[in-house]
């Protein structure tokens, strides 16, 4: 029938052809770096292998779109247009998805199940968690809730609280005893989180599950609040004090990681 659109699909030679134009302004988009804040025309021409005449249509064609601007100092950056797409894509990356890859190298450095834990009120909560090629039996499974007041995640996310705050959450829970080492007394739990405060990181030994060393260091967000925790969950007798040392600061590098990239990305 005569007026009817094609159904037929387009040759690939003519959709690379149609998207010339497209793929010429991602290689200008692509010369940025963080050595190269600004390009020439000539820059954009020898890369492009064209005349410069070309290539300064490519960059207008940019530049009224926003994506790039004219540079007063000669040359041409990238526009505001940019920014706002930067943005969008940091509000596209969620915690677990900036954190999953850090928690597999530290769980690879150290050889021990690593978690991430975020508080819910007056609980913990395990969002993550990266298994050893040891498993361990522990209470921290993902998606578990457990008290606030055990384990080296748990005290982790509180440490970082005004005192005050700790106060009410602890008094608005049973304080279960898991095991003959868990705290149940406030004063002592608050004196407990100042020390972790203190020197920036959390050791447990058998306070959530028996003979289970726990080591967790809190992770921070953007505006400096502790969001989250990272520890690693090991059988005792595989982090002798002669290893602790080690495993702690690979803890806490993994924390600062996740902090260092949530604070580009925002939380």
């Amino acid at each position: 029938m005569t007026g009817r659109k094609s159904d037929k699909a387009v040759p690939v030679g003519q959709y690379r052809e149609r998207n010339s134009t497209a793929d010429r302004a991602l290689d200008i988009l692509g010369l940025f770096s963080e050595n190269k804040l600004s390009v020439s025309g000539q820059e954009v021409a020898t890369a492009l292998g064209t005349a410069r005449s070309t290539a300064y249509r490519y960059l207008q064609s940019l530049v009224g779109s926003g994506f790039l601007e004219e540079n007063p100092a000669g040359g041409f950056r990238l526009g505001m247009r940019v920014l706002e797409l930067s943005r969008l894509a940091r509000r596209g990356y969620g915690m677990s998805e900036i954190a999953v890859p850090v928690m597999g190298r530290l769980c690879a450095e150290v050889g021990e199940t690593v978690l991430l834990t975020r508080r819910a009120g007056g609980a913990a909560i395990c969002v993550e968690r990266c298994e050893a090629e040891h498993p361990v039996r522990i209470s921290y499974e993902r998606g578990s809730v457990l008290p606030a007041n055990a384990g080296a995640s748990a005290l982790a996310l509180l440490a970082w609280l005004p005192e005050q705050q700790c106060r009410d959450l602890l008094a608005a829970q049973r304080l279960e005893r898991f095991t003959a080492r868990t705290i149940t007394d406030i004063d002592a739990l608050v004196d407990r989180l100042v020390q972790i405060r203190k020197v920036g990181h959390c050791v447990s030994r058998g306070e959530l599950d028996s003979d289970i060393l726990g080591i967790a260091a809190p992770v921070h967000g953007s505006s400096g609040d502790v969001v989250a925790a990272v520890s690693v969950a090991a059988l005792e007798h595989r982090v002798p004090d002669r290893r602790l040392d080690e495993v702690v600061a690979a803890v806490r590098r993994a924390a600062d990681d996740i902090s260092g990239q949530l604070a580009v990305v925002g939380d």
